[in-house]
């Protein structure tokens, strides 16, 4: 199937009413962002309805478009998850074999029936993309994980992995074919937790915390509340971020990246002090200042035009709490840990 932006969608009996014209910001509000470069031309693409996408010629200016990437919802995401419809989560793409391949979320808040579907296209300025329907779904009571914040990764041997989570078990990776569907006999597995819950036999694993905090958000979570990896390769290590704590409350979330690495894609991901992601390790890397914002989380980074850029939504003090852009410079430390740039 054939999504192009311009296409009414009649055809699904699914339409979208807010069709205004694009503007410029220099301070876009946005949701779980992640980018692209093209053409010197950067996109950001993020949560909204049939998914935000804005382009910006020096990551300076932003125009936001009115269309949403995806005109048309393919009929199969409803099908697979009972509630959803247009507003679509957390996105990520990457460009692979001369495809670029698009990700993104399918779910009803604070429940873990969900599904990752699928897009590509050659050109991102073509506008056309082609539906490439599942990659991985979670069912309430049959799987212990969530099923939306994807993120792919490409290893040194140049095999694509998929890498997601929200709460339940935590972080999950999965192996991927050529087709970036779930390779053959690949299962699922845990490579991040919040907290070290239940494994006192975990080699420098932290100590147990029998009674994490109760989830505000979610009845249905638990306490595990870890999400949104992204996995970013540097300098021979794979560095995994994860959002901490929750998100999505205006003034009132407490959202902070953490972060560890690993020589291997599959981990495991140690903390600087050698405590295993998998047991409630991690970095501290970003947390709000209470000043400019409340919270920063959900992010991505990436190696664009001789820089190392890290971007993340913050929760403005300025604003309120609405969620807009952060973009800061990543710099290295000796030992090869990750810093931004003020």
């Amino acid at each position: 199937m054939l999504l192009a932006l311009g296409v009414t969608l009649m055809a699904q009996g699914q339409q979208h009413h807010l069709r205004h014209v694009p503007f410029t910001t220099e301070t876009p509000m946005v949701h779980d962002p992640v980018m692209a470069y093209e053409d010197s031309t950067y996109y950001i693409f993020a949560t909204g309805m049939g998914i935000q996408q804005m382009t910006s010629p020096d990551r300076k200016k932003w125009t936001v478009k009115p269309e949403p990437l995806m005109s048309v919802i393919p009929k199969w995401t409803s099908d697979s998850v009972p509630g959803f419809r247009h507003h679509v989560w957390a996105p990520d793409i990457i460009q692979w074999h001369g495809r670029w391949w698009l990700a993104y979320s399918c779910s009803t808040f604070g429940k873990n029936g969900s599904a990752i579907g699928l897009l590509s296209t050659r050109k991102l300025t073509d506008g056309l993309w082609d539906d490439e329907g599942c990659i991985v779904c979670s069912r309430e009571q049959r799987d212990n994980w969530n099923a939306i914040d994807p993120n792919f990764i490409i290893d040194d041997n140049d095999q694509p992995w998929l890498v997601w989570g929200s709460f339940w078990d935590g972080i999950q990776l999965v192996r991927l074919d050529t087709t970036m569907h779930m390779a053959k006999g690949a299962k699922p597995r845990t490579i991040a937790r919040r907290y070290n819950l239940n494994d006192k036999d975990a080699k420098a694993a932290l100590p147990i915390n029998p009674n994490p905090p109760k989830n505000p958000t979610s009845d249905f979570a638990g306490p595990n509340a870890i999400e949104a990896p992204f996995i970013f390769k540097h300098d021979g290590w794979y560095y995994l971020f994860v959002s901490w704590d929750y998100c999505c409350q205006g003034a009132k979330s407490n959202y902070r990246v953490a972060v560890g690495r690993s020589r291997s894609v599959e981990g495991p991901y140690l903390d600087s002090k050698g405590f295993d992601m998998r047991y409630g390790g991690g970095n501290l890397f970003l947390e709000g200042d209470k000043k400019a914002y409340e919270a920063a989380g959900h992010c991505a980074a990436y190696h664009i035009d001789g820089q190392d850029i890290f971007i993340c939504h913050g929760y403005s003090v300025a604003q309120g709490g609405a969620s807009v852009l952060i973009q800061r410079p990543i710099r290295w430390t000796p030992d090869g840990w990750p810093t931004l740039v003020n």
